[in-house]
């Protein structure tokens, strides 16, 4: 069963406007509906994964798998 429940977090906690309709331990999924601006961004750093990625020499070649389709 999916239930949403309208809430808020601040200093920390999260506080419901109503009570869930569960009476045992339940796994929950929190999801923060912000406004613009309010989100705080890590800066990136370019080139952070320099020779951690690598593609196969053949990347650009067809896929065994798609050759009855071609």
């Amino acid at each position: 069963m999916l239930t949403t429940v309208k809430g808020y977090y601040e200093g920390g906690k999260i506080t419901l406007e109503e009570n869930p309709p569960v009476t045992s331990k339940t796994e929950v999924i929190v999801t923060f509906l912000t406004k613009s601006g309010n989100v705080v961004a890590q800066k990136r750093i370019p080139g952070s994964l320099k020779g951690r990625v690598s593609l196969p020499d053949d990347f650009n070649e067809p896929l065994d798998d798609l050759k009855e389709y071609m």
